[in-house]
């Protein structure tokens, strides 16, 4: 009986491993286009005002960052809506 267990879970182990590599197999792509990067700096910066603002105790600076970073939130959607995302056909390859 020790035995018998000891099959299944190396069977069990080897189907965990042949699904896990069939789940990495396909390319995820993680957001590397135009819009994800446009989004990140806008964003980035938007943060910065508001850090900053925050230790200076300026509450309009601070609402104003946090304003700049809905901004970049919005200009990402858009550019992804537009073809700018990831897989999008503004970005695919026509042989031109």
């Amino acid at each position: 009986m020790g035995a018998n267990a000891t099959v299944n879970t190396s069977e069990s182990a080897e189907a965990r491993a042949a699904a896990e590599a069939e789940r990495h197999a396909e390319p995820v792509g993680h957001g590397n286009s135009p819009a994800a990067w446009t989004l990140v700096a806008i964003v980035l910066f938007g943060s910065a005002i508001s850090c900053v603002a925050f230790a200076l105790a300026s509450a309009l600076w601070f609402w104003i960052g946090v304003v700049v970073m809905g901004i970049g939130l919005l200009v990402g959607l858009i550019m992804r809506k537009v073809g700018y995302g990831v897989g999008g056909h503004k970005l695919k390859n026509n042989g031109h």
